[in-house]
């Protein structure tokens, strides 16, 4: 019996010891998870989001005239675009106009220059 009891007593004081030890590696087990967490955030969630934010300013400015390049590669010319129901008439050859959806458009490749006379074209012309 004393055999016994030689034998627990070691263990006993060992598993008290080991507690105090077991919160602290939890801790420090912890510390990874949340160096990965952040690790995801910087490198996929974000540029994600800045990418998302930057495609919506672009449809947003979208004007008659832009040439532009759909998701599915259709390249033409924004003839009209109807806000209320978010569609965009696009004209993909001469006298052939299709319908979108706003955000289809992935790319404006050429926006319209604005007619301006300017004060060297006037002078020539007088």
């Amino acid at each position: 019996m004393t055999d016994l009891l030689s034998f627990f007593t070691p263990a006993m004081a060992q598993d008290a010891a080991g507690v105090a030890t077991t919160s602290q590696s939890s801790f420090a087990s912890f510390i990874p998870l949340v160096l990965m967490l952040g690790v995801f955030y910087f490198l996929l969630i974000r540029p994600q989001q800045k990418k998302m934010k930057e495609h919506k300013q672009m449809v947003e400015a979208l004007r008659r005239g832009d040439k532009v390049i759909t998701s599915s590669g259709i390249m033409g010319t924004v003839n009209k675009i109807e806000t209320e129901t978010g569609l965009v008439h696009l004209e993909i050859a001469p006298d052939v106009v299709i319908k979108i959806v706003k955000s289809a458009v992935t790319e404006v490749t050429t926006k319209p220059v604005p007619a301006v006379e300017k004060k060297e074209d006037k002078k020539s012309k007088k």
